[in-house]
């Protein structure tokens, strides 16, 4: 049975550039490289095995304006980084520079821990010294005990699938990013003449709204002018299906979250890609963005049309 135990702690971030940074332990084998994975899905500069000792210059340097591409900071640390006194001061030099990041720690039955160790044929980090798997397991978890006891998230593993550790990361994560959902919408203007794009799930053809690139006026401009929106939506009809088409999307956002998908691009297409499919896409991106979800837009042929 899942297992989440969750204390609330400072905002963490990084003083003057909100950068969220999260500190990965826990177990070997509980999941910590899957977890690392998900932050990289989710745009954080991550690093496994640093050591402790380089975790403020790590923070420090990521802080700076030519990093501020990155969603956030997510460092590995465990028991191969040595003598664990040195994360702890490490999150107090931390606290003293006003940067309170969130440790995630990570575990899962002994024999759940053995049976995956059973099944990778990797050995264990202590292994090495000279002693079995179960008993390198016991000794990693009574290392590891201080760790769990300041841990503002565990995630017992034991019965999760690879998809149940995503979205647990999703679902504490995402709640302090104020996002409520694990899925990633990707929304595509595009022209049907160059082509319809490869990665999409979903495609609609728009090509029965109102062209504005037959109005002398309206044809050098984009959907991206609001004076070309309204005249795609200006009649009736059009806003009716504006607000139909919204609804649809917003009805199925939540059955695809719920299947474990991690991204949804939605083609919306035209004959150019200039005019009528980014009117739509850029309706529709304004009308998410207080939807939970994390919404990406992005207009593939418009500087061609």
């Amino acid at each position: 049975m899942e297992r989440q135990h969750e204390k609330q702690r400072g905002n963490a971030a990084v003083a003057g550039n909100n950068i969220s940074v999260c500190i990965v332990t826990g177990l070997s084998g509980a999941g910590k490289s899957t977890v690392l994975q998900v932050f990289e899905d989710m745009g954080f500069f991550t690093v496994d095995g640093l050591p402790a000792s380089l975790t403020s210059d790590m923070v420090r340097l990521l802080s700076q304006a030519e990093y501020s591409t990155f969603t956030g900071i997510a460092l590995g640390m465990d028991v191969r980084q040595g003598d664990l006194l040195d994360i702890e001061q490490t999150l107090v030099r931390l606290s003293l520079n006003s940067i309170h990041p969130r440790l995630l720690f990570v575990t899962a039955d002994a024999s759940i821990l053995m049976r995956r160790y059973a099944a990778t044929r990797r050995p264990h980090p202590l292994e090495r010294e000279g002693m079995g798997l179960e008993a390198a397991l016991e000794a990693e978890r009574q290392r590891l005990a201080p760790l769990l006891n300041m841990a503002d998230i565990t995630l017992d593993t034991t019965s999760f699938s690879i998809h149940d550790l995503r979205r647990a990361v999703h679902q504490h994560w995402g709640e302090a990013q104020g996002l409520r959902h694990t899925l990633k919408v990707n929304l595509i203007s595009f022209g049907f003449k160059y082509g319809v794009p490869k990665e999409a799930d979903l495609v609609f053809d728009l090509r029965f709204l109102p062209n504005p690139y037959f109005v002398e006026a309206l044809r050098p401009l984009s959907g991206k002018d609001a004076v070309v929106r309204e005249y795609v939506f200006a009649q009736t009809w059009a806003q009716e299906f504006r607000a139909r088409f919204f609804a649809f999307i917003q009805s199925l956002l939540p059955l695809y979250d719920a299947d474990d998908r991690y991204r949804l691009s939605i083609a919306i297409g035209c004959t150019g890609g200039r005019h009528r499919s980014v009117s739509m896409a850029e309706e529709l991106y304004k009308g998410m963005q207080h939807s939970g979800y994390s919404i990406s837009l992005e207009h593939r042929h418009l500087e061609l049309g």
